[in-house]
């Protein structure tokens, strides 16, 4: 729980900007967190207790602007909770750190490895996680765990983290057309969630076989002399 130490009188997120209007410089920073996102809203349709906000301000004091990661997750907060949704993440309302931020390396550099590092780290996020698709000598996916106080690079790929009941890591697939390396979510044995895109043409698939089947059988019935007709 958190505890501020703030004037009686505290702004709600409707009356805070809702980001800090910087314009994103790489489609990617956009594309990425929203692909995740749409498989959480597949893997937890029924689960009403945990928010995925893309370049959402998230507040801890009304006196300072707002930290706005690429994308973070918080869990054990209200999905909705009005059917305008949420302009902003303000902490004093919700008493909950966001347990996972994700920053999207971009064209220009935005201090991810020393100032959003030493912020997050300060304000408690527990995973840390940093993509830049332009790094070739180093990985370029990075889980950062806190551990004391600090943040500690975890090994794999992907990264377990048991907190969340998720992994994460990345690998090449198929999203909005564009053949690429993305982020997705993974199961305990490392076995990649689908996106939306891909249960939509597996259940295709799916109907498509049982057609066949039911054709091939209505065959073999009229080669046996019975109209299938008459069985319905």
């Amino acid at each position: 729980m958190l505890e501020y130490n703030l004037p009686k009188y505290l702004p709600s997120a409707e009356e805070l900007p809702d980001s800090d209007e910087t314009p994103v410089d790489n489609e990617l920073q956009e594309l990425i967190p929203g692909l995740l996102k749409a498989i959480l809203l597949l893997l937890w349709a029924e689960r009403m207790d945990w928010l995925f906000g893309i370049d959402m301000g998230i507040y801890e004091d009304p006196e300072k602007p707002a930290i706005v990661p690429d994308a973070f997750l918080s869990l054990g907060v209200e999905r909705v909770y009005d059917e305008e949704l949420r302009p902003s993440y303000v902490l004093w309302d919700e008493n909950v750190i966001p347990i996972l931020v994700l920053e999207v390396v971009s064209q220009n550099y935005r201090k991810e490895y020393t100032d959003k590092l030493h912020e997050y780290e300060r304000l408690g996020v527990l995973y840390y996680v940093i993509y830049s698709s332009r790094r070739r000598r180093k990985p370029r996916l990075e889980v950062h765990k806190l551990v004391n106080g600090k943040y500690q690079l975890q090994e794999g790929n992907p990264v377990w983290l048991p907190e969340i009941g998720l992994g994460i890591g990345c690998e090449r697939g198929n999203y909005c057309g564009m053949t690429r390396e993305w982020l997705y979510w993974y199961d305990e044995q490392g076995q990649r969630y689908p996106t939306p895109e891909e249960q939509i043409k597996e259940a295709e698939n799916r109907a498509q076989v049982a057609e066949q089947r039911a054709q091939q059988l209505a065959e073999q019935l009229r080669a046996l002399g019975i109209n299938p007709d008459n069985l319905s």
